[in-house]
């Protein structure tokens, strides 16, 4: 048994995370390089530290631990490649990585002024900037791990609302129904779920054109809803949908809220950050009116995941309905005591993910936090107009945002008619087969995506900053090349 090094091992893994920063947007390597999970095991076991726990297991040495890190980096998939276009979050900001590092380091916990008094008053001061950007007069927040939690965070708050009582009893008398688009987040339904609310009691309204909700239809089915006995109590609007990054229209979503008097949640964990722009965030207007917003640092600007915000606009509500008063670590007599956060959510420990926000922020300020978000769109635009003016390739809906959906077209079916029989299997077929050979190349990544009974279509986005006119125009390419290289008839 070696003895392991411990600087070495610092000095090391330090070492190869800075290069790995240093050359983030080398063309020359590969997004990813797809292994199976026996490659994986074999590589790791030659590496000198084999992937399962052994029964019994000993230290591992310093040469082999280092060698399993190589592993680690070279498996992995570089979300930080300027060619990565598969997921909503791309190129973490270097600055925020070093915000997580020395978070890990000094490895506290956000939940108190006692444990953690220069990261309680980072968090405090970025959820006043958010909330400042979003126009809450009066707010409350912190961060939570995801959007998703912001999502339930916010239902519980909505229950409480129409239900003060249903905290001590579980009873609510009536069957509350919430209501969100019918393009929203899974999440929404889990929560629902999770809540013992029910899955089934979350109505999904449709969306116009444009993939925001329609409004129209939202007001009939609350009206609808309430004929039937039922309970409205919830609003879910999204800004910036996962598969089109549509908006809903906030403003006319906050009139029948109001009317309603129902709760009003933004799920901006995608769309939010163009607040941060000037040209971009008119699409948010009307949020200012929202009862709570979920917003993640870690999508458009760079954040590392994960780094995501939930403000409420009415100051003492999550103390009230996530409070449980442990005597043990919430002593009221305690210096500061006003200051702890830990009993305003579900949690108590959590992540001081306001480190990294905050220091992306001071770095980058507004102005560059928003050039982020608007390179994403000029991207997106230059994407969309290459496809429009190339047969090879067809949009599979109109780009409200950042999201370029489109199919690559074989050369018998140009120009490309998608009720013609047969088309739109045959589109469906060749999407995932394209999207094999990529991963199997490794060269750049995109997702595909369902459109309701249209087939998948590749779905790009442009997040990173590194990301240039010239990655897209490349990629496209390679789609054509992968394209033309399959197999016939696909």
């Amino acid at each position: 048994m070696s003895a392991l090094d411990l600087r070495t091992v610092i000095e090391g893994v330090g070492a190869r995370l800075l290069a790995l920063l240093q050359a983030a947007d080398d063309r020359s390597e590969p997004v990813v390089r797809q292994a199976s999970p026996d490659t994986l095991a074999l590589a790791f076991q030659a590496a000198g530290a084999g992937l399962p726990i052994d029964r019994d297991q000993a230290p591992t040495g310093t040469p082999a631990l280092l060698a399993a890190v190589d592993e680690v980096l070279r498996w992995s998939v570089r979300t930080l490649h300027p060619r990565f276009f598969n997921q909503n979050f791309a190129g973490a900001d270097p600055v925020a990585v070093l915000g997580d590092w020395v978070g890990a380091a000094l490895n506290t916990t956000q939940a108190t002024f006692e444990a953690a008094p220069v990261f309680t008053l980072m968090e405090r001061e970025v959820i006043a900037g958010l909330a400042a950007r979003a126009g809450f007069a009066t707010h409350e927040g912190l961060f939570l791990p995801g959007g998703s939690m912001a999502n339930l965070h916010a239902l519980q708050l909505a229950r409480w609302r129409a239900q003060p009582d249903s905290l001590r009893t579980g009873k609510v008398p009536g069957r509350l129904v919430a209501f969100t688009s019918a393009e929203a987040h899974y999440s929404l339904g889990k929560a629902m779920a999770l809540l013992g609310l029910g899955s089934d009691n979350l109505v999904a309204v449709p969306t116009g054109p444009d993939g925001g909700m329609d409004v129209v239809a939202l007001d009939k089915a609350i009206r609808q809803a309430r004929r039937r006995q039922e309970r409205p109590f919830f609003i879910n609007a999204t800004a910036g949908t996962t598969v089109r990054a549509a908006f809903d229209p906030l403003r006319d979503l906050a009139d029948v809220a109001d009317f309603h008097d129902l709760w009003l949640h933004v799920d901006g964990a995608f769309g939010a950050s163009a607040l941060f722009s000037g040209r971009e965030r008119h699409r948010m207007r009307g949020v200012a009116r929202a009862h709570s917003l979920a917003w993640n640092l870690h999508k458009m600007v760079g954040a590392t995941q994960q780094c995501a915000a939930f403000l409420v606009r009415e100051p003492g509500l999550l103390g009230r309905v996530f409070g449980g008063g442990a005597d043990y670590l919430f002593q009221p007599d305690k210096p500061h005591a006003g200051l702890d956060s830990g009993d305003l959510t579900y949690h108590c420990a959590r992540r001081v993910d306001a480190l990294k926000a905050w220091l992306l922020w001071k770095a980058r300020g507004d102005a560059g936090l928003g050039a982020r978000v608007e390179r994403a769109v000029d991207l997106a635009e230059h994407a969309e107009g290459r496809i429009l003016a190339d047969d090879r390739f067809a949009l599979a809906a109109a780009r409200g945002f950042t999201n370029v959906l489109f199919w690559w077209v074989p050369p018998d079916l140009r120009p490309l008619d998608l009720e013609a029989p047969g088309v739109a299997p045959r589109l469906h077929r060749i999407t995932t087969a394209l999207k094999d050979r990529m991963q199997r190349d490794g060269q750049t990544m995109l997702s595909y995506m369902p459109l309701g009974e249209r087939p998948n279509a590749l779905r790009l986005l442009c997040l990173n900053p590194a990301t240039t006119p010239a990655d897209v125009d490349h990629v496209l390419a390679l789609i054509d090349g992968y394209g033309q290289a399959l197999p016939r008839p696909v």
